[in-house]
């Protein structure tokens, strides 16, 4: 078999997802549990891992860019630079995808590492995830054959609440464009460079102030670790060798799918998987992501099997995998409404200083602690706590609601 650019590309995203994994496996990084450690026990460190690695991410992608190693525009998948600004699809897209990983008791990437770790019921969720991810990006209505679910059910309420930037004079949701297009910048590009380092330095400092971050040496390992990855995700698909990579697919006799600049994320890649498994003879649906998300259960499985770590792990009652499956599905439908995971959205998105990316990070954190609270609710009301009361006494914990409006006294 000729050793192409096309496989060099790919072979490189699978090392480095096989280095993620098992650093990932090894400091037990997980966006869920950093949330969960947060909203029920004041501890902020493994959440400022995760915003330590997009402080890592953003700062390397802005030394590529300002070095002229990397150009990214709005060329990138997913689109996160894209002028259409879908804020409601962010919003709900991230929301789902925050309770879902809390009901499947973690996102999509720490799905695959569990699976690299023995949890076979992971499998389970990673095949619910997949399906339904697979069913959002290339899922044919049964109601309209020939037609797409996605553009059918979702679009026809996405595209109004859709803000055309370019209208507007701004040619990206990109912070530095916008801030620039509206002052009337037409170049923005060191506004990008200024702006961008100011919230890198700003992470930075939010990160290390905290001595729960400081205190654990895995924390700012995994931080690092995935932000570096995620940098060479881009150098690798938009730098020189992106390039290559791309002419070759413009003439390569079978074209290989998402041929174009683009890092780690792991929602989308299930939908591919499903896609290139079903059909296992198309190996030019073998791409970025499908290879990511082997090479981060091979990198986790490697680590429990050197460390002794692993171990077999199954469903405790029907109820465990019901709230699993349900999870499952909220991951998918909303990773792909989102255009991104806790990795894909709120790392490698917010690398590209996008908006929408922003948006996307904050709605499944909120998401994740919103279900978090209903649960211990209802966990500690039991018959008292319906969902009703649980709902509104957790939002009136977040500051949404009014204090009068609470149903259940304070936990």
């Amino acid at each position: 078999m000729e050793f192409t650019i096309h496989i060099q590309v790919l072979l490189l995203v699978f090392l480095l997802a096989v280095f993620m994994g098992a650093i990932v496996f090894k400091t037990n990084f997980c966006t869920m549990g950093a949330v969960s450690d947060w909203v029920n026990m004041g501890d902020t460190g493994r959440l400022r891992a995760w915003v330590f690695a997009m402080t890592v991410a953003l700062a390397g992608v802005l030394l590529l860019e300002y070095l002229g190693k990397i150009e990214l525009g709005t060329a990138t998948f997913p689109p996160y630079r894209t002028a259409n600004f879908a804020w409601l699809r962010y919003v709900l897209g991230g929301t789902l995808f925050g309770i879902g990983m809390t009901l499947g008791s973690g996102c999509a990437q720490r799905t695959l590492v569990r699976i690299g770790g023995g949890n076979i019921k992971s499998i389970v969720v990673l095949v619910i995830i997949a399906a339904s991810a697979y069913m959002m990006l290339w899922g044919e209505d049964p109601l309209a054959p020939g037609e797409g679910i996605f553009t059918n059910y979702f679009m026809p309420w996405i595209q109004p609440t859709t803000v055309d930037l370019a209208a507007m004079g701004i040619g990206s949701q990109e912070l530095g464009a916008i801030i620039g297009g509206a002052i009337g910048m037409e170049d923005t590009s060191m506004l990008h460079f200024v702006f961008g380092g100011l919230i890198a330095l700003s992470l930075a400092i939010f990160v290390f102030v905290s001595t729960d971050f400081r205190s654990r040496f895995d924390n700012v390992l995994a931080g690092f670790v995935i932000g570096l990855v995620i940098i060479a995700g881009w150098y690798i698909t938009a730098g020189p060798m992106g390039e290559e990579w791309k002419a070759y697919a413009e003439f390569a006799d079978e074209i290989p799918s998402r041929v174009m600049a683009q890092s780690y994320t792991f929602v989308s890649p299930t939908g591919d998987t499903w896609r290139y498994l079903s059909s296992p003879t198309k190996v030019s649906f073998i791409n970025f992501g499908v290879m990511a998300l082997f090479g981060v259960i091979v990198g986790s499985f490697l680590y429990a099997i050197i460390s002794k770590r692993f171990s077999i792990e199954w469903f405790a009652s029907f109820g465990d995998f019901f709230r699993h499956a349900m999870g499952a599905v909220l991951m998918g439908v909303g990773g792909v409404l989102a255009m991104g995971c806790t990795v894909g959205q709120a790392i490698t998105g917010i690398s590209t200083l996008a908006l929408g990316s922003i948006l996307v990070f904050f709605s499944i954190v909120f998401g994740s602690a919103l279900t978090m609270k209903i649960q211990y609710y209802r966990m500690v009301y039991e018959d008292e706590a319906n969902f009703y009361a649980a709902l509104v006494s957790s939002l009136v914990d977040m500051r949404m609601l009014p204090k009068a409006m609470r149903k259940l006294e304070a936990v």
